[in-house]
């Protein structure tokens, strides 16, 4: 299943203009012939240099990257929670998602009317931080009323989770998100359940005026408080580069002032580290070079797992070799004269960066 990332903020952000920027940086990439496999759903590439530089050492077929969902997500109103304006279709598209990427207006425009009468980023994010946490609490609030009764009943386990509720509730009543009262280990599976969306990673994004690639302090102050990270990207601005070819978009980016690197790219890669994820790579002469990606301490066993159930179940052992190792010996036949090759067992903990060719025993029949 692909990584999801909602992207949500109030009515007339910039969420539109960002989601429309991602399409067309998808639709550019060759594997990939058109991005949306839904009205609101984007699938972006997780272009990775790292791939490209391998796929070009062992002669690869074509590069194949990894990919990242982005769902544009009806824009909240104060009274979400209640089901204010499309507050429960918003809700319940976001419980889906993985992780959060907040877009909070960041500049002035006399021509797009703001929800709040003034443009405020720090107030628009504790107006969306209010309502995911009321809604939040009405989970929470609702699971403790069927918990109670086990636990009175002496349900070790109903009472481990009663104790754990009760903080998380807490917590939201004072504005804090789920995420700060993190689960026992034993209750993981019970708070995944729950689906909060407090508890999930967020990045925030300030849309800021082309040319201005500077988060505002207040802004910046806000999330380091919270502890979550922000970028600064022009939404407007990168919705139009994105429909020129690389060398013009890059040339039109330094005459903007908005930097080398494209600010979409910065935000993927931001948007994909919130999970704590890995990447892995599989190539070989005449194959694709294809990137994958897997949970930071995830066994080489579970890796074989993301390329093909069937990898998995004949798992024999991989061959793994990090990248640079594979690039710098200029591929396969000199890595393995230089006994740079490692065989490794199911239980090889896999490294961001290894390069991995799992040998396993097709299924019978």
């Amino acid at each position: 299943m692909s990584t999801r990332i909602g992207i949500v903020g109030l009515p007339n952000a910039g969420k539109s203009s960002l989601f429309n920027a991602l399409t067309r940086a998808g639709a550019q990439t060759g594997n990939y012939p058109f991005t949306t496999i839904d009205p609101n759903v984007a699938v972006v590439p997780v272009e990775d240099e790292r791939l490209r530089a391998v796929g070009q050492t062992v002669g690869a077929s074509e590069i194949v990257f990894d990919t990242i969902d982005f769902h544009d997500i009806a824009g909240l109103i104060a009274g979400a929670h209640k089901g204010e304006g499309l507050g429960n279709r918003f809700l319940a598209h976001i419980r889906e998602t993985d992780a959060i990427l907040h877009v909070l207006r960041a500049h002035e425009d006399p021509q797009v009317v703001h929800p709040e009468g003034s443009v405020d980023p720090v107030r628009d994010l504790e107006v969306v931080e209010t309502e995911l946490a009321l809604a939040d609490l009405e989970v929470v609030e609702r699971r403790i009323g069927r918990v109670e009764k086990g636990a009175r009943g002496g349900d070790p386990q109903a009472r481990e989770e009663l104790a754990w509720l009760q903080e998380v509730a807490a917590a939201l009543a004072a504005g804090r998100p789920a995420r700060a009262v993190p689960p026992p280990p034993e209750l993981s599976g019970a708070a995944r359940a729950l689906g909060l969306i407090t508890a999930k990673p967020v990045l925030l994004v300030a849309n800021v005026a082309e040319g201005d690639g500077e988060v505002p302090a207040a802004l910046a102050e806000a999330a380091s408080q919270r502890g979550v990270p922000v970028v600064a990207i022009s939404a407007r601005a990168e919705a139009e580069l994105a429909d020129f070819e690389a060398g013009e978009a890059q040339a039109l980016r330094a005459e903007l002032g908005l930097g080398e690197e494209a600010a979409l790219a910065r935000l993927i890669r931001e948007a994909f580290s919130l999970l704590g994820l890995i990447a892995f790579f599989t190539a070989g002469e005449g194959k694709p070079a294809q990137s994958w990606h897997l949970p930071a301490g995830s066994t080489v066993y579970q890796a074989a797992g993301k390329i093909h159930t069937d990898i998995q179940k004949g798992f024999i052992r991989a061959e793994v070799i990090p990248w640079q190792e594979l690039v710098e010996a200029g591929g396969w036949a000199a890595a393995r004269e230089r006994g740079l090759l490692r065989l490794e067992g199911r239980e090889y903990l896999v490294h961001d960066g290894d390069v991995i060719t799992v040998r396993f025993s097709p299924p019978s029949g």
